[in-house]
């Protein structure tokens, strides 16, 4: 072969599918995705370091809320108050002075948690007796 009439033959692909043309190909050269095609994952992780993992520990140990807490402390208070009106009822006091002597109960209770506060509705804004 001679150097003068060496030629390159490029060949150009029909929508990137490696015929030239669809001619002659027994397809009508409609180019489809391959769905079963699995792309790899990729292989680096992350790690969390110290300071993210010190950060998320102590996001999962926070203080517990002081509107449950004080509901909670509430809500010992009227239990002791509805035992200790059973009690009374059970020794056949009257009603008024089963209301008086559980009203007197409860603000001695109130006043040994040191919780004489005044009383707040859900929203925390001092309720107004008229």
């Amino acid at each position: 072969m001679d150097a003068a009439y060496t030629y390159i033959r490029i060949k150009i692909m029909y929508n990137g599918i490696g015929l030239a043309t669809p001619r002659g190909s027994g397809t009508n050269g409609h180019v489809q995705r391959n769905w079963a095609l699995v792309k790899p994952k990729a292989k680096e992780k992350t790690y969390k370091n110290e300071e993210e993992l010190s950060a998320l520990d102590t996001a999962s140990n926070r203080q517990p809320n002081k509107e449950i807490l004080d509901h909670e402390r509430k809500r010992k208070i009227e239990l002791k108050c509805a035992e200790f009106a059973d009690i009374l009822e059970e020794q056949g006091f009257s009603e008024e002075a089963i209301a008086n002597k559980v009203n007197n109960y409860r603000i001695m209770l109130i006043g040994q948690q040191g919780k004489l506060d005044k009383p707040v509705d859900q929203w925390g804004r001092t309720c107004v007796q008229v």
